[in-house]
């Protein structure tokens, strides 16, 4: 399968932004989203289970992101809201078992 991630930009803090990943086929699987900062490793931001609605966060974005799937559009989705300088870095999308990867989308935000 085939990752697609989107919706990338360059915001001021306190403003949102929606990612997108769309899949090449139709996936039930999990869906996870993470982010890699200049210098610094990849690290986690949000979680989906396959088949289901049950989602886990990152401490640093908890309260803040959410992430949702449309199924009928192979689509998953990371809402981020309240955007903090921090939260600057290539966001990639990944299947739940880590094996497919997104290319990345980057999110820039200034304070």
């Amino acid at each position: 399968v085939q990752l697609q991630a989107s919706g990338g930009g360059l915001v001021q803090a306190g403003d949102s932004l929606r990612l997108s990943c769309a899949a090449s086929r139709r996936t039930l699987s999990g869906r996870a989203w993470f982010r890699q900062a200049p210098g610094k490793d990849r690290e986690f931001v949000a979680a989906i289970l396959g088949g289901s609605i049950i989602t886990t966060y990152a401490d640093s974005v908890k309260g803040r992101f959410t992430i949702s799937r449309d199924n009928a559009k192979n689509t998953v989705y990371l809402q981020m809201n309240s955007l903090k300088p921090e939260d600057t870095a290539v966001y990639y999308c990944t299947t739940g078992d880590r094996a497919f990867w997104g290319q990345g989308t980057q999110v820039t935000v200034s304070s």
